[in-house]
C-alpha cells in the first residue's frame, strides 16, 4: 500500500500551504471528504495515471519532487 502513498510529499508541504494543497489535491482526485483524502494519502486507493500526474504536478508547483512513499 505504501507504494501509492504520497505521505513523503505531503510531509514536505509548508504548514501555511497545507490547506491550499489539500484543496487542489481533493479537486484533482474528485473527492470531497477528509476521509477519502486520508485514504488516498495513505495509499489505500491506487491512483489512475491521470490522478498520478495531477498529484505530481500539484506538488511540483511547491517545489516538491520526492512524492511517493511513506514519510
Amino acid at each position: 500500500m505504501s507504494e501509492f502513498s504520497f505521505q513523503k510529499g505531503w510531509s514536505q508541504v509548508k504548514q501555511g500551504d497545507a490547506a491550499t494543497v489539500r484543496s487542489k489535491l481533493m479537486a484533482a482526485l474528485n473527492i470531497t471528504t477528509r476521509m477519502a483524502f486520508l485514504d488516498r494519502l495513505n495509499g489505500k486507493v491506487e491512483p489512475k495515471i491521470t490522478e498520478y500526474q495531477s498529484i505530481e504536478s500539484i506538488f511540483a508547483e511547491y517545489g516538491i519532487i520526492e512524492i511517493w512513499g511513506a514519510a
